[in-house]
């Protein structure tokens, strides 16, 4: 089942990342995220509402390079399972009672690697292991165990195209 298997949040930028096992999405990001409360290190000029990255991409990152990322290290707020992060880039997906649109890849930065503590954490994440970045679309609640469902695109073309092959 494509599912959330974590949820983390910081408080600020700099802060360590808190496990929780339900978050509300906002318009904005997650309430009590540094982004949504705008505290992050990046505000106000690279930010990304609700950020994904794929556990199986933490546990390949872990066996290959031995670094330890599944307590959040990775600087994500949702830790997905089953799930294509980049199937979802301009689409919309629903994660428990809140829909996100999928924006773009979120590539590795160097403060990333200075507060994990961990020499290669950047790099390793920078192998289209970064996940995405997403905007929350509709709010809800999110929690630990919750199913993501892709919805479809959000270009227009896609409905347009499957509109004109319904009516032949």
């Amino acid at each position: 089942m494509e599912r959330v298997t974590n949820i983390f949040v910081a408080d600020a930028g700099s802060e360590p990342m808190q496990s929780v096992d339900r978050v509300a999405a906002v318009e904005g990001g997650l309430r009590g995220d540094r982004y949504c409360e705008g505290r992050g290190h990046y505000t106000p000029f690279d930010v990304c509402e609700v950020t994904l990255i794929a556990s199986e991409d933490i546990a390949a990152i872990d066996a290959e390079l031995g670094l330890s990322l599944s307590a959040g290290q990775h600087r994500r707020n949702l830790v997905t399972e089953g799930v294509d992060l980049h199937d979802l880039l301009d689409h919309r997906f629903r994660v428990g009672g809140a829909t996100l649109t999928g924006t773009r890849p979120r590539p590795p930065c160097s403060h990333v690697e200075q507060l994990a503590e961990q020499e290669g954490v950047a790099r390793a994440l920078g192998k289209g292991r970064g996940g995405i970045c997403a905007d929350v679309i509709d709010p809800g609640r999110i929690g630990v165990g919750d199913e993501v469902v892709d919805l479809g695109s959000t270009d227009r073309t896609d409905d347009i195209v499957a509109r004109l092959r319904s009516e032949d």
